[in-house]
């Protein structure tokens, strides 16, 4: 019938931006759409997880290179929308790194305004994959639980109706977008994140910290661990060696792992693929039963851009 949307296309479309750094193949297998980021190098402008690799933008940092960061365009939301309610999508729901660090989140918002179906856009108040596990979870909530182990190349939603046929019930009503963006929500409130920098030069260079905030660490030479208090960076603790500032970072997970009874971890880096390894294999083993999930990625450039070299950062969430 004309107008009807596609069998294995979710009524609820979920959009999110490329801080989110989902990992490798997830937004293709979840039909999440990614709208990116530019990051610009002396001048020249690059598209955050197309044309400008981790490895490409540490070089950059350690030669001294000019780097700023770019949002999107309301128009380039616009686009995404439309390609969702083109596939299909009844609502879509659009979240976005914490709007306290960057205004993508109101360029999602006026493009919204105009988008053909009904766009649900959301704050979530954090970034890098605190942000990423949200929008996964999202995505998974969307085709409706129960939510399958493992999704063949047919697609979420008919994983979904295979599942719970299988199992003799009747296929269960999909959620609103609303209920999803509640559920994304939920997940984005349940996360801490923690950041392990170098110097805090590079965020205040890019506003994201006060130069009072940063002048303790500049003038005594502390290695800084971050968090995000309210969407906003935040010094959380001052640390005298790079290697106690590293045991600290874990230290400070480990005791937030101990109160949930289940949780997903991700460790970033930049350049350091080895010691995020290593502080996983920590993390598992203090987390026990409790962990279902634990994602070892390399930042991305945005987040990299504002950090620096240097960069370590762990993220916890509820499962």
């Amino acid at each position: 019938m004309p107008g009807r949307r596609p069998p294995e296309q979710p009524s609820v479309a979920i959009v999110t931006d490329s801080t989110a750094t989902l990992p490798e193949g997830a937004a293709e297998r979840w039909g999440i759409g990614v709208v990116p980021l530019d990051v610009v190098v002396d001048g020249e402008r690059h598209v955050e997880g197309v044309d400008l690799t981790p490895d490409a933008l540490l070089a950059a940092l350690t030669r001294g290179a000019k780097v700023s960061t770019s949002q999107p365009s309301p128009a380039a939301f616009a686009a995404a929308y439309d390609r969702a309610a083109a596939s299909g999508a009844r609502e879509i729901v659009s979240m976005h790194l914490s709007g306290e660090l960057s205004g993508t989140v109101r360029a999602a918002q006026l493009a919204a305004e105009a988008a053909p179906v009904t766009v649900h856009v959301v704050d979530s108040g954090v970034v890098a994959m605190a942000l990423g596990f949200a929008v996964l979870d999202a995505a998974r909530f969307s085709v409706g639980p129960p939510r399958p182990a493992a999704v063949p190349p047919a697609g979420p939603l008919a994983a979904a109706r295979a599942w719970w046929h299988s199992r003799g019930h009747a296929e269960p009503s999909l959620p609103t977008g609303a209920d999803v963006a509640e559920r994304g929500r939920s997940v984005a409130s349940s996360t801490r994140v923690w950041f392990l920098v170098d110097s805090l030069e590079h965020l205040r260079r890019g506003g994201r910290l006060s130069m009072p905030a940063t002048a303790f660490g500049i003038v005594l030479g502390l290695r800084p661990i971050l968090s995000l208090q309210d969407g906003a960076l935040e010094v959380v603790e001052k640390v005298r060696t790079r290697r106690a500032a590293r045991d600290r970072l874990v230290a400070l997970a480990v005791a937030d792992l101990a109160r949930r009874p289940h949780a997903r971890v991700a460790v970033q880096h930049l350049g350091q693929p080895e010691v995020a390894a290593t502080l996983a294999e920590e993390l598992a083993a203090a987390g026990g039963g409790r962990l279902v999930e634990t994602v070892v990625c390399e930042s991305g450039a945005v987040l990299a851009a504002h950090a620096g070299p240097g960069l370590l950062a762990i993220v916890v969430a509820d499962a």
